[in-house]
């Protein structure tokens, strides 16, 4: 059975520049899993977790083309968080399944799951490091309403219902604060990505 490689988590919450990390660490060719993405592959029209979401919340929660409304529910479960509640009890073991998939198939040194909701789902148990992609809240508040289009109201919601940004930095063992330029944070992660490669599988130091 070959060694477990390391996996290094990559958390922050909107707008703190995660993806902007995880495309840099990918030009690296380190093996990116993105939670985003599996969550929206495994609501894709066909599949048994959208089936169990139409059955939950009725038609409206479907598009004409009879995908994911995704606009529709996620105000319906920021507004009703016991409804954000279930939904989370159906999506997150199908997700997970995709992730652990996707890493255990990796060839990169080691590899990254990025995941705006890695501590809250449990996804860090996934890890054998954090990296919190972090940023000052107001920062954060710009760049979501900015690159989104999303109201400040939406926002706050969203930031709500993540972990504060003191209790993710608790959880971290590294930290990059993303509030420069472009270039600033790619160094940062160049500086870590050549620290990710002198540990051994699971995170540990070399031994001399």
């Amino acid at each position: 059975m070959p060694n477990k490689k390391l996996i290094i988590g990559l958390a922050g919450g909107i707008g703190s520049g995660k993806t902007a990390a995880s495309d840099f660490f990918q030009t690296l060719n380190i093996c990116v899993v993105d939670a985003d993405v599996e969550a929206r592959e495994v609501v894709e029209p066909g599949t048994k977790t959208l089936e169990k979401i139409k059955q939950h919340f009725g038609s409206e929660v479907l598009n004409n083309d009879g995908s994911l409304n995704r606009p529709w529910l996620r105000e319906k479960v920021f507004r009703q968080p016991e409804e954000r509640i279930w939904l989370e009890s159906v999506t997150h073991p199908a997700i997970r399944q995709c992730i652990e998939d996707k890493l255990a198939a990796s060839e990169s040194p080691y590899s990254i799951l990025v995941s705006p909701l890695l501590f809250e789902s449990g996804q860090d148990q996934l890890t054998d490091r954090v990296l919190l992609i972090d940023a000052p809240e107001d920062l954060q508040i710009a760049r979501a309403s900015q690159r989104d289009q999303n109201s400040e109201e939406q926002v706050h919601a969203i930031l709500k219902a993540q972990l504060s940004r003191e209790e993710r930095r608790n959880k971290a063992d590294d930290i990059i604060v993303n509030d420069r330029d472009l270039s600033y944070l790619h160094a940062e992660c160049l500086r870590l990505h050549k620290y990710y490669l002198s540990l051994g599988p699971q995170g540990s130091a070399p031994s001399e």
